[in-house]
């Protein structure tokens, strides 16, 4: 039970990591090229563009992974709490 709470609450975190820093390489890449990164398309523009969060672009994703992440943390407290059976 506490491999499986410590799973579900470290693997969101590094899926959710790993996603944004793709998106930040790219950012990155577009203005080190003298551009500007349109949040919304995920395309290198000319013109400045506005800022739209992460949040608002993917909450199915962020708001989930941090429930997956609360989800196992609450796995593990039981695992921890919990006497096991022999």
């Amino acid at each position: 039970m506490i491999k499986l709470g410590l799973l579900l609450l470290v693997l969101p975190l590094f899926v959710l990591m790993g996603v944004y820093f793709w998106e930040l390489n790219d950012v990155r890449a577009c203005q080190l090229d003298g551009g500007h990164w349109d949040y919304i398309e995920s395309a290198c523009r000319d013109v400045p563009q506005p800022f739209v969060s992460w949040l608002e672009r993917s909450p199915l994703l962020v708001n989930g992974g941090m429930l997956l992440s609360v989800v196992g943390l609450v796995i593990c407290m039981v695992g921890l709490y919990v006497k096991r059976a022999r």
